[in-house]
């Protein structure tokens, strides 16, 4: 909160950060020039405006900047809209006139907000104390659901099993297509499976992937077997990698009982966010760095075809709240909780708690830390990395590209995926030539960028291609689809 008693205003490339889609940014750009809007205003943590459509009524659109939320009158399923994104993006601009805090705001706009800060105020009132008592019928009900979902999963499992043996008995050279492999993955669901059925749709996509598919499929393969067998004898696991196994065969655990059973609080930076649409589901990801905890997480929000999640966090800010992480051998998931305050700019000058920019690692240390992440999860496909002095250069040959160390001679590989995309020549245009601070994922393909750091302030790599779950798995060296 700035001295006048406004939101601390954010910059264009963290607005930015928050589109949906290109279309979104094109769209929302034009909305930035004066012309369109009526009026506009932003007082505390609010941001409003008037925009004309093609209506007789100008359109209501609405900010909330405490919870990065957004509200509009249009018909668009975007969020937030291209309304919302061509006021945050005058706002960003200075292009909004500010008005002290409690000055009054337009009825329409100060409903929504009230009414957030309402069921806000209810939500941390109630607190656990407030959930009912344990109904003994209703659990012991839960229970044998539960029972008789682990025992269908297990039939799945065993099922499996046996069409993984006569492939391998057959030889990969008769590896089938996508229909049978997609009738076995019809099968997994019916065992109430996803995680087993959205693997079993990826060996599908293999022997058609280009050269050396029957590696990246025997290998895939061997990752299943290895989940099945896990599965199949959960009892004998140890607790974290059980959890594990559960997750990955599609088991949920209800975030509501995971806030309760204990929360983790800190001043959350957001280091990234992107979406990724498969044409049945948009998966919004948003990767967290704990200033005070220096533990990383990963929040997961999910909208319907073609309609951004309504969660979103724009990368660069700090989020005071409370997380609670999903069990699990190698934790990252984490399911967002209490926001005590934010989103807010860090502090120029500021102590830990403030840092715009997250502490860094060499090449060996990330490469490191992958090793030990498999070891504890074998399925990881990646980890969150920050890489520090590094510079994007060019492999020599393959037409590739590479983040290598300014001092020393390691380097590591960039995703083919985002070495093709736009994203690699916006870290060159940051980079100049020199060392940047890079965050990303790093797996076995290679490393993927998210965002780099231009004098303390993030720049999201709007181009970092994202996974697709079911998308055919990359044709490059090592293979496999990020997850």
């Amino acid at each position: 909160m700035g001295m006048d008693g406004l939101s601390e205003r954010w910059s264009v490339d963290q607005v930015w950060g928050l589109a949906p889609d290109a279309s979104s940014r094109t769209a929302g750009s034009k909305l930035a020039a004066a012309g369109p809007w009526v009026e506009s205003g932003a007082a505390g943590e609010a941001v409003w405006g008037l925009c004309r459509g093609s209506g007789s009524r100008p359109y209501q659109t609405v900010v909330d900047l405490q919870g990065a939320a957004y509200k509009c009158s249009c018909p668009s399923r975007k969020f937030p809209c291209k309304h919302a994104l061509g006021l945050l993006l005058r706002w960003a601009q200075g292009d909004v006139p500010g008005t002290q805090a409690g000055a009054p705001v337009p009825e329409w706009a100060a409903e929504w907000l009230a009414s957030r800060r309402e069921k806000a105020e209810r939500k941390a009132a109630a607190g656990p104390a407030a959930e009912r008592a344990p109904d003994p019928a209703a659990a012991a009900e839960a229970r044998r659901r539960a029972e008789q979902r682990r025992q269908r999963i297990a039939a799945g499992a065993v099922e499996l099993e046996q069409r993984l043996a006569d492939l391998l008995r057959d030889g990969l050279a008769t590896a089938p297509r996508g229909a049978v492999w997609e009738e076995t993955a019809a099968r997994m669901v019916d065992a109430q499976a996803p995680g087993l059925a959205a693997r079993v749709r990826e060996l599908g996509t293999l022997p058609a992937s280009g050269p050396g598919w029957p590696a990246r499929l025997l290998a895939e393969c061997s990752l299943l077997h290895l989940l099945d067998q896990g599965f199949l004898r959960l009892d004998e696991l140890p607790e974290p990698l059980a959890a594990t196994v559960r997750a990955r065969v599609g088991l949920t655990v209800d975030a509501a009982g995971l806030l309760r059973g204990g929360t983790l609080r800190d001043d959350w930076l957001v280091l990234a966010q992107e979406d990724a649409d498969d044409g049945k589901l948009v998966t919004r990801r948003i990767w967290l760095w704990g200033a005070g905890t220096g533990r990383m997480a990963l929040l997961l929000a999910y909208g319907a075809a073609g309609r951004a999640p309504e969660q979103s966090l724009p990368t660069g800010l700090l989020l005071d709240a409370e997380l609670a992480y999903h069990p699990g051998a190698y934790p990252l998931r984490a399911a967002l909780g209490t926001v005590h305050a934010g989103p807010r700019t860090p502090a120029a000058g500021g102590g830990r708690e403030e840092r715009s920019l997250p502490p860094g690692s060499g090449v060996a240390a990330v490469a490191a830390a992958y090793g030990a992440a498999l070891a504890a999860d074998p399925w990881l496909e990646g980890i969150p990395a920050v890489l520090t002095d590094v510079v994007p250069v060019p492999e020599e040959g393959d037409g590739g590209w590479q983040l290598a160390e300014r001092t020393g001679d390691r380097a590591l590989p960039l995703h083919p995926a985002a070495g093709r995309g736009p994203g690699v020549w916006q870290l060159l245009a940051v980079s100049g030539g020199g060392p940047v601070t890079v965050f990303g994922e790093f797996g076995h393909a290679g490393f993927r960028p998210l965002t780099t750091w231009s004098a303390g302030t993030a720049v999201p790599l709007t181009g970092a291609v994202a996974a697709v779950a079911g998308a055919p798995i990359a044709a490059a060296k090592g293979g496999g689809a990020w997850r």
